[in-house]
């Protein structure tokens, strides 16, 4: 089945228009994705102010930035469709169709694979990708609720958590298959992998702590769970290689896990419900939705505090920008 139609500078809060990439080139925007009003924020960082509103398709819930950095992808949940957004002109590139049930996404890092999860309806979806279009290749019935993803660094394995099930599967790329699986704390949202690819972090939603799994041998093995926050849901790389930010959605808060001691180094307050996040090239400022305040929050980690919130959309969820720290 195919599918057709298909530097380093720091983004400065006090409004400061930087060049990145030679003289005259402005800073990348952020986008912030409001899933209740179906359409993407565009958040100008110079003037912080937002600057248009972009349609998408129904219910969309995740952002994903390519690994090439050429588009900007939202997943229409429940508009099965996915659209392709150009991460520095914010023009609209393409809308996909016939993308059942994107709720969450990831490329491959070596971009010969497309992979979602079928929230609604307890499937993965494997895509060839040939640079243009996307084949279905495969259809992986899984556990309840697929929640979210995250590919190694070797484009071998693929992690997906299943949110109503209490469950991490693991499947393998190449052949389209269920490796193993194992249960987990309480309603495991979002996953991120250590960049050895030896770990694996779960945020627990329906609990207040970071399940770490150890991924290393032939199966895996809970080694430690790292309380954190009520809610703890989403997470994104600090930059350095060793810290990882996981926003507790319920205690209103962010945490700074040291990955190599799992420990919590640092917390943030922010209100409203954070949720998604991205950070700043420089790694000092975390970009973050507070879902229930429709706000985009911007976190000064050397202050310790939101210095900035800008008003968008209903629900917004996913926060991305081409400007961003190392992931």
């Amino acid at each position: 089945m195919k599918i057709f139609s298909i530097a380093r500078t720091c983004v400065a809060l006090c409004g400061l228009w930087l060049s990145i990439g030679g003289a005259g080139a402005s800073v990348p925007p952020l986008f912030v994705l409001n899933s209740l009003e179906a359409n993407v924020s565009v958040i100008d960082p110079a003037t912080w102010t937002e600057t248009t509103r972009i349609p998408t398709g129904k219910e969309p819930h995740h952002l994903y930035l390519t690994p090439d950095e050429k588009s900007v992808i939202v997943a229409n949940a429940l508009g099965d469709t996915l659209t392709f957004i150009d991460p520095r002109t914010a023009q609209v590139q393409r809308m996909v169709r016939g993308i059942v049930d994107p709720y969450h996404l990831r490329f491959s890092p070596d971009m010969k694979w497309f992979i979602t999860a079928a929230n609604r309806l307890n499937h993965v979806d494997f895509y060839r990708w040939d640079g243009k279009d996307l084949t279905l290749v495969q259809r992986v019935a899984t556990s309840r609720t697929p929640s979210h993803l995250w590919i190694d660094s070797r484009s071998t394995t693929v992690y997906a958590t299943m949110q109503d099930s209490d469950e991490l599967v693991a499947m393998d790329i190449a052949t389209q298959t269920i490796k193993w699986r194992i249960k987990t704390g309480t309603m495991p949202a979002d996953v991120y992998g250590s960049p050895d690819d030896k770990r694996l972090f779960v945020g627990l939603t329906g609990s207040d702590s970071v399940e770490v799994f150890d991924v290393s041998g032939r199966e895996p093995v809970s080694v430690r769970k790292i309380k954190t926050g009520n809610g703890a849901h989403a997470f994104r790389a600090a930059g350095d290689g060793r810290h990882l930010y996981v926003s507790n959605r319920v205690a209103n808060s962010i945490s700074k896990i040291d990955m190599t001691t799992y420990q919590v180094v640092e917390s943030y307050p922010v209100p409203g419900g954070p949720d998604c996040m991205d950070v700043s090239a420089d790694g000092r400022f975390i970009y973050v939705s507070s879902r229930w305040a429709r706000k985009l929050s911007v976190v000064d980690t050397e202050a310790k505090k939101v210095v900035r919130q800008v008003t968008v959309g209903k629900s917004p969820h996913g926060v991305w920008t081409l400007h961003h720290a190392p992931r």
